[in-house]
């Protein structure tokens, strides 16, 4: 059972979510909270394995929850989604470096939002729709100093290394395994072991790494 955490300051929005998610057999809403503040102390007492995690909230809002959730180290497994209104937004790129696993527009449908929560609680990063790879790209560029390369990037393989720009691609293991003519079971374990290096809650964050240390255009 996937257990989810909804994060949003309007009623409505939080019924509608957790109606979803309970009506599915694998899915169970865990909680409920209305700002930044309440999320970090209901993701602390229910460790979800997703956070549905609206941006704009009064108070303590969901960027600065993102990153205390994603840094609490008592939280390793759980995984935040954030939801925005604007598929172009600052905020988003800010989540993604602040250890958000990816992001969805608030008027995604029922069934793609279903998809995402499973896939992000499998250990996958939301880098679709394909936009994100550029919404990264561009936050990456216009952050001051932001290409300063991950002080563990050393640690990789010239292999690893590779991979990790694929990754920054968008690619999935199937694709980075036909790139490189090589089985999908080995293109996954050196994406794990780039993850592991690195210290990389998700693939999200391996692309943002990877723009970080210049291993992406």
């Amino acid at each position: 059972m996937i257990t989810v955490l909804i994060v949003d300051d309007q009623d409505l929005v939080r019924i509608g979510l957790r109606t979803l998610i309970d009506s599915e057999d694998d899915l169970t809403c865990v909680g409920e909270a209305a700002d930044g503040l309440a999320a970090v102390a209901a993701a602390r007492e229910h460790r979800p394995d997703v956070v549905l995690m609206d941006v704009r909230m009064a108070g303590v809002d969901g960027l600065e929850a993102t990153r205390r959730i994603t840094a609490d180290p008592d939280l390793p497994d759980t995984k935040v989604i954030v939801l925005t209104t604007f598929e172009v937004d600052e905020y988003v790129f800010t989540a993604l470096r602040g250890g958000a696993s990816g992001f969805l527009l608030k008027d995604t449908k029922p069934v793609d939002l279903l998809r995402a929560i499973r896939l992000v609680a499998g250990g996958e990063a939301l880098l679709a729709p394909s936009a994100t790879r550029q919404l990264v790209r561009e936050f990456v560029s216009m952050a001051p100093r932001s290409r300063r390369p991950h002080p563990q990037l050393h640690t990789l393989t010239e292999r690893e290394r590779e991979v990790l720009g694929l990754v920054a691609e968008g690619l999935n293991n199937e694709e980075i395994a036909e790139r490189l003519v090589v089985s999908p079971a080995t293109a996954r374990t050196h994406v794990s072991r780039a993850m592991i290096k690195l210290g990389a809650r998700d693939r999200a964050q391996l692309v943002v790494f990877a723009y970080q240390s210049g291993l992406a255009d």
